[in-house]
């Protein structure tokens, strides 16, 4: 592989677990409950205004002074560090950004929701930022424990599990369920080397295999789900007996179960989030590391597929976007590049002759011109890859390639042994073997 260097700049985010105190976390909340209460403040003038005079046009100006309204009506608001209440600023002018873009691209025809700005409750405001590394927030060494010092608020222990690469831009505390986190994003300058590009690959998304590469190689993603349904569905249902203090005014005991019960659920979405995260990232980084030099994956609409709703959990709990983000900044950090296609037909197309044909359920591609016979999802996946290869050679489609079945002889065996220790849990699962690799 050829490579060359150059440098240029990029933006990581590291998340860590802080401790804080009784007081140190009265303090946070009380500071989310603020800044929530000014972003609703902002928004109720921006629609007081509009209802008043429908010429009335929103732009940066009008948002700040707004805002500056609202902290000269409520001092409570002061309460707030000047660079977080810039933030909520920020906040809202990015929600008005998206709602201006939505309605351009709903007059150009796509089908998208428009969507107003809506207000905040503090159950969808869990975090606060620090915009500016101006002091604000630092990280001390008190003996051989780390402290996070956070301007108004205090200091409180964090668990620095590695370090902290580049210079530190922004901070944000974020609340989950019972747990605080500090979120640093630092600017670094790295050196990307220029890769060749002479092994790509395709890969499939899908249900049944997470990942379905081009040439023959399937893992599957644990049901991590699955495990805790029956658990989830009991919380859920506790949860739903549970009244709302502001609904009815019935005992505060009432109100308390509800919260409790709310944080018992989100604990174990939170369980299912962190596994299937930690799944995707070594997944991954492992394939980066593997040697292939790209990767071609499908552009995916997740918001039109979910509207099949017999798939619809499936495909949310399968978390596609999200993997291909953390294959993508992994890949362009390692100088590959990650090929987004068209994925209309690419599981009905035959990869050998172009043909198309309808399919069922059937787990299984029978060509009717050409005779090709493959796993569906590998087919899929080398039209993948042809596609993005579109105008090149397709000396590397690898039609030849058929999927891999364990046969139990020693020669199977031993080309099983060099296959990523990813890729042979995934066929020992799929065939049931007991062979020590």
């Amino acid at each position: 592989m050829n490579a060359d260097i150059k440098n240029m700049g990029d933006m990581r985010a590291y998340k860590f677990r802080i401790y804080p105190d009784a007081k140190r976390q009265e303090e946070i909340d009380k500071r989310m409950v603020l800044a929530q209460q000014l972003y609703n403040k902002m928004l109720e003038k921006v629609k007081t205004e509009y209802t008043k005079d429908k010429n009335s046009k929103i732009n940066k100006s009008t948002l700040n002074r707004y805002m500056k309204d609202a902290v000269s009506e409520n001092k409570e608001f002061l309460k707030l560090y000047s660079q977080t209440r810039q933030d909520v600023f920020i906040r809202l002018q990015k929600a008005y950004s998206n709602f201006f873009r939505r309605c351009r691209e709903k007059r150009e025809g796509k089908k998208v929701k428009v969507g107003f700005p809506r207000f905040k409750s503090i159950e969808r405001y869990k975090s606060i930022t620090y915009p500016q590394d101006n002091g604000a927030f630092s990280i001390e060494k008190e003996r051989k424990t780390n402290m996070l010092r956070v301007s108004c608020i205090g200091r409180m222990k964090i668990e620095l599990h590695r370090p902290i690469d580049g210079k530190t831009k922004t901070m944000t505390i974020k609340k989950e369920g019972k747990e605080y986190y500090a979120i640093f994003a630092a600017e670094q300058i790295i050196s990307l080397p220029k890769i060749e590009d002479t092994n790509p690959v395709g890969i499939d998304m899908g249900v049944n295999n997470f990942v379905v590469l081009s040439n023959g190689k399937m893992i599957q993603k644990p049901k991590f789900f699955k495990k805790r349904e029956k658990r989830i569905a009991k919380l859920q249902r506790i949860l739903a007996r549970r009244t709302k203090w502001e609904v009815q005014q019935i005992s505060k005991l009432q109100s308390k179960r509800r919260n409790k019960a709310k944080l018992h659920l989100q604990k174990e979405w939170n369980g299912v989030t962190n596994q299937s995260n930690d799944f995707m990232q070594n997944l991954s980084t492992k394939l980066v590391n593997t040697g292939y030099t790209s990767f071609a994956v499908e552009k995916l609409q997740i918001q039109n597929m979910v509207k099949n709703h017999n798939r619809a959990q499936s495909i949310q709990n399968a978390s596609w976007n999200r993997f291909i983000n953390m294959l993508s900044y992994k890949a362009e950090s390692a100088g590959m590049e990650v090929i987004r296609v068209n994925p209309q037909y690419t599981s009905m197309t035959c990869s050998n002759c172009g043909g198309i044909k309808k399919i069922g359920e059937e787990r299984t591609y029978i060509c009717d011109k050409c005779g090709l016979r493959m796993d569906r999802d590998i087919n899929a996946s080398i039209n993948i890859l042809n596609r993005a290869r579109e105008g090149h050679s397709r000396s590397h489609a690898q039609g030849d390639i058929r999927q891999y079945v364990p046969t139990g002889d020693a020669s199977s065996v031993e080309e099983l042994r060099t296959y990523p220790e990813t890729f042979r849990e995934s066929f020992i699962k799929a065939s049931g073997e007991a062979s020590d690799f």
